[in-house]
């Protein structure tokens, strides 16, 4: 699927058709496997008991541009 000309668009109609397609994708059709369900409840886990360091945007900004 290609996307023409995205440029004539106002930044906040393409935000309507953002949303729009983002409401058009029923949370029922998506598949997820079990082996990434199981992942993300290991992740989980591990942010409730502590044990996931978390960062800041701003850490983050500075880590990446630390390491160009």
């Amino acid at each position: 699927m290609e996307i023409k000309n995205l440029s004539k668009y106002s930044n906040a109609e393409k935000i309507v058709l953002a949303e729009q397609l983002w409401d058009s994708v029923s949370k029922n059709d998506l598949e997820i496997s079990e082996e990434v369900k199981r992942e993300l409840d290991i992740r989980i886990q591990n942010l409730e008991e502590g044990k996931t360091k978390l960062y800041s945007w701003d850490e983050v900004k500075a880590h990446l541009k630390a390491i160009r």
